[in-house]
């Protein structure tokens, strides 16, 4: 009579780990486990990160009640992210390179490219490099006739497109994963507009990453209009493009507050807070400035702390790399694209409501 199989120490851990498991090891509670895993918003980053390295660790894959992934060669997802010093598509791209593990659990293979900022015929070159080479593609899109050109020479091919963050117009995309980017430009209007009350100066300037984002663009549109329909006494001077470069910003919302030296707010749309930050605080002007913009990381966290900033709009990254990742899997499962997907929610952060 033969020996029993023995299982090694590895697949006897990974059989019989489980969420509480995981959630001692990462010192978080069994329902953030339950949104790192399922990809629901909700969690600071590092902490899903966290997680995440803690069920790796265990070699925890997958739930009881999970479906079983297919043995096939798992797809292959470019993510495409603009490289710079937008530290939160930074962090964006160190959450999808960290979680290379639990992808591959999930049946997924994703690598992250940075591509040049702002530059739509290199991205465009890029979109056709890396499709050829993957199953699907997701992307920050630019707003110009090559990108668009691009997507829809991929989707010719076979190979889907997914834009995040900001979105394609007139394009064969295959779907859309961000927040209502209107929707955030009129909640950061009515932030600043509530927040500067009954001051004398009622002027406040916007700065954007670049307008060849739609998103951006529509940031802006959404900013403007409720700023002109609620607060008609508020003033907007002018809008600047950072391209979410630290020092740019910087250099910009220096010259804003030597030529206007009662200005009440900002709106930074894009990245690079930090350097509107630095201006600001060497300003020293006898009233607050108020500053709103985009994106919960380190350095925006720690401005909200000291004051610096007072609100900031955020969406998880988990949030939308699971979105992604549900819609490339309801198309290998021959689904439809968007069964089971939610609309990625945007979050108002204050001070004393960090997560």
């Amino acid at each position: 009579m033969s020996e029993p199989l023995q299982l090694s120490d590895a697949a006897r851990l990974a059989s019989s780990a489980r969420i509480p498991d995981i959630a001692r090891a990462a010192g978080v509670s069994t329902a953030t486990v339950d949104r790192v895993l399922n990809g629901r918003d909700g969690v600071r980053a590092v902490t899903a990160q966290r997680v995440l390295q803690a069920a790796a660790q265990l070699g925890y894959l997958l739930t009881p009640a999970a479906p079983v992934v297919s043995t096939a060669k798992p797809p292959r997802i470019a993510f495409l992210l603009p490289a710079g010093t937008n530290r939160y598509l930074r962090m964006l791209g160190d959450y999808i390179e960290f979680a290379h593990e639990q992808w591959s659990a999930l049946g997924m293979k994703c690598r992250v490219h940075y591509v040049e900022s702002f530059n739509p015929n290199e991205l465009a070159d890029r979109l056709l490099h890396y499709g050829q080479r993957a199953d699907g593609v997701v992307f920050m899109a630019l707003e110009h006739p090559v990108v668009r050109d691009a997507v829809n020479t991929l989707a010719d091919q076979g190979i889907p497109a997914i834009t995040l963050i900001s979105d394609l117009s007139n394009s064969r995309r295959l779907a859309y994963v961000g927040i209502d980017n209107r929707a955030a430009g009129r909640t950061a209007a009515l932030l600043l507009g509530r927040f500067m009350g009954p001051r004398p100066s009622g002027k406040i300037a916007m700065l954007a990453g670049s307008l060849n984002y739609r998103g951006h663009e529509e940031r802006e549109i959404g900013f403007l209009h409720l700023i002109e329909s609620t607060f008609p006494q508020v003033r907007v001077i002018g809008l600047r493009e950072g391209h979410d470069d630290s020092e740019r910003n910087y250099r910009q919302t220096r010259k804003l507050l030597e030529e206007h030296p009662d200005l009440a707010g900002i709106y930074n749309s894009g990245g690079g807070s930090d350097g509107v930050a630095r201006a600001i605080v060497e300003a020293r002007s006898e009233q607050k400035i108020l500053f709103v913009g985009h994106g919960l990381t380190p350095d925006t966290r720690a401005l909200l702390i000291d004051g610096t900033m007072d609100a900031l709009i955020t969406q998880t990254p988990q949030a939308m790399v699971g979105n992604c990742l549900r819609i490339f899997g309801n198309v290998r499962d021959r689904r439809d694209a968007l069964s089971d997907v939610k609309p990625v929610q945007f979050s108002i952060v204050l001070r004393e409501n960090l997560p």
